[in-house]
């Protein structure tokens, strides 16, 4: 497979008119490809506008609704409830982060929970967006069943993603996106399509046993990361981003692989804290500058491998690609210029 180098804003604004012409409004549709070029530029491809061709056909076989009219209710000064009444991932992603933090402004801490959505991309976008405003995060959501409850033989539970954000004035923020699973289905599946083997630990077969088979993993259920922690961790996340937002949750969640002209319903949760109302901004970068300065300074295993803190590498990888332009697969390219209906 080919790649391609594109400047971010262009990048940006083809997505955009891709999900334009799929059916979204254009501030809307900005919204959703600001997350999946943010999730390229931190080279999580399978998670960038690569989903825009999947998001779309679950449009047109009636999946999802791309002209979903996203309701936000106030419950409280720093609570809100998010119907995403089935739209765009993304775009139900941006507008729960958004009354979040609206909450956290207003109260110092900010929480909205969000139902009738679908895959979101991954969190590391929503996070940086919000460091960048001086917000911690906490984000999460459920997710189609992939993992078997810890000693069970079935999937039960999603690869749920959790994420957390610490700003950082002055500097780059931490961050930390992590799915449940040791690694992630998409991975997989790419391995899958390329007819690659699977590293042994990722995931079982249908009867539970080990694999490096990626497609009977397909088929099979993969693995939590840190054994039975990870299982109660994925549960606890569904509780919280299914179960308390009033989405569907377990086996509830619909699979958009299997049957993608059915809603997911899929729900999210997002917890953002006003970090100038903790401290200074002063006394805040020179706390996280000396952090940082003793993760940095920690004597590497290997000397060619430097100790980095969580994220990191993605966001050397994002000042890179700012200034160099984005490596895309240059087949997600033609095909998001045919979603555009341009040559």
């Amino acid at each position: 497979m080919t790649d391609a180098t594109i400047a971010e804003d262009a990048l940006l604004s083809l997505a955009t008119r891709a999900l334009v012409a799929g059916g979204m409004r254009e501030d809307e549709a900005a919204l959703a490809a600001r997350v999946l070029v943010l999730a390229d530029l931190f080279g999580l491809s399978t998670h960038g506008i690569s989903r825009v061709p999947q998001y779309l056909g679950r449009v047109k076989v009636g999946g999802i609704d791309a002209a979903a009219d996203v309701q936000v209710a106030r419950v409280m000064p720093a609570l809100a409830m998010v119907d995403g009444r089935n739209g765009i991932g993304p775009l139900v992603g941006m507008k729960a982060l958004e009354a979040a933090l609206e909450g956290a402004r207003a109260c110092g801490i900010g929480a909205a929970f969000a139902r009738g959505s679908n895959h979101f991309g991954p969190i590391a976008p929503y996070a940086m967006i919000a460091a960048e405003q001086g917000f911690a995060t906490l984000i999460a959501s459920n997710a189609t069943t992939t993992i078997a409850p810890w000693g069970g033989k079935d999937t039960r539970i999603g690869n749920n993603p959790i994420g957390i954000g610490v700003p950082n004035p002055g500097g780059d923020p931490v961050l930390l996106d992590m799915a449940l699973s040791v690694a992630a289905r998409a991975k997989i599946r790419s391995l899958a399509a390329s007819g690659q083997p699977m590293p042994e630990g990722w995931a079982t077969d249908t009867e539970g046993r080990p694999t490096t088979d990626p497609k009977a993993a397909l088929a099979g259920f993969l693995l939590p990361v840190g054994g039975h922690k990870g299982y109660g961790l994925a549960v606890m996340v569904d509780l919280l981003a299914g179960l308390l937002s009033g989405a569907s949750y377990l086996t509830r969640v619909s699979a958009w692989d299997k049957a993608p002209e059915v809603a997911q319903d899929l729900g999210h949760v997002f917890i953002a804290i006003d970090a100038t109302k903790l401290a200074p901004v002063e006394v805040l970068r020179a706390r996280m500058a000396d952090f940082i300065d003793i993760i940095h300074t920690t004597p590497p295993a290997d000397a060619a491998r430097p100790v980095m803190l969580p994220g990191e590498r993605e966001m050397q990888l994002l000042h890179r690609q700012r200034a160099q332009g984005v490596r895309v697969a240059t087949a997600d390219l033609v095909k998001l210029r045919e979603l555009a209906g341009e040559p």
